[in-house]
């Protein structure tokens, strides 16, 4: 019978996925994994991980990487390339990481038109570390910081990464996708492979927001949380393009 399907060189084979059920980043990293090795680039690739769930692909990618401290992966990415710039060096964060604590390194790396590629998760809460409010996190939403739904007046206002970052010159590419359907993991899929290629082509920052969702700290199932995803999250979040140059 011919094989039509393999697992990605870029995941560790016979490694067993310590993510909650429902969880969407072990998608995220087949996918990239899969798009460095059709790119021929898996020993080429360098992964920066942000903390929390992010920092769990240590345990699953094939490629080489490091873990930066909290915030901090948009300017140990920028070292690297730099240093390096034969390298397809990408970031992998969560929305605590990038938007929060790594706000400013992720603006100053976006406005200087850096030649990385950033991989943005965005669950609109903090994952490993307790299910905090996130910059992410919608009106209204509960979470252990805000019990009674995040409220604009006390909290502020959900942020809009790709949006915020359109308003620099500098980046090339920006996209919000998700991977809760076959239809959005193949666009999600050909978003990445772009983000990368660009950085080949030497056309400087692009960032791939991923819409995921976060069952364990939404307090729902994994069925559920796709309803919430889809009602809730992409009504905030809306899918596509927000940048191409």
């Amino acid at each position: 019978m011919e094989k039509v399907y393999k697992k990605t060189l870029g995941v560790l084979p016979d490694t067993v996925s310590g993510f909650c059920p429902g969880c969407m980043h072990g998608t995220v990293h087949k996918l990239i994994g899969e798009v460095a090795e059709d790119m021929g680039k898996l020993d080429k690739l360098v992964r920066v991980e942000g903390v929390g769930c992010c920092g769990l692909g240590q345990f699953y990618v094939s490629c080489d990487e490091t873990i930066a401290a909290h915030g901090r992966a948009c300017a140990v990415a920028t070292g690297i390339k730099r240093s390096s710039p034969d390298s397809l060096v990408y970031t992998y964060q969560g929305d605590g990481d990038l938007a929060a604590i790594g706000l400013a390194e992720t603006m100053s790396a976006a406005n200087r038109g850096e030649n990385i590629s950033v991989i943005f998760v965005n669950n609109g809460i903090y994952g490993m570390t307790g299910g905090q409010m996130a910059p992410t996190t919608l009106l209204g939403m509960n979470s252990t910081t805000t019990p009674g739904g995040r409220n604009a007046e006390e909290h502020g206002y959900p942020m809009h990464m790709c949006e915020i970052l359109n308003q620099l010159t500098a980046p090339t590419y920006l996209v919000r996708t998700s991977v809760d359907t076959p239809q959005n993991v193949i666009k999600t899929r050909k978003a990445i492979k772009k983000a990368f290629q660009n950085q080949l082509d030497e056309k400087g920052f692009s960032m791939v927001e991923i819409v995921t969702s976060c069952p364990t700290n939404w307090g729902l199932s994994p069925l559920d949380s796709l309803d919430f995803l889809r009602d809730k999250m992409f009504a905030e979040y809306p899918l596509g393009v927000v940048r191409d140059k």
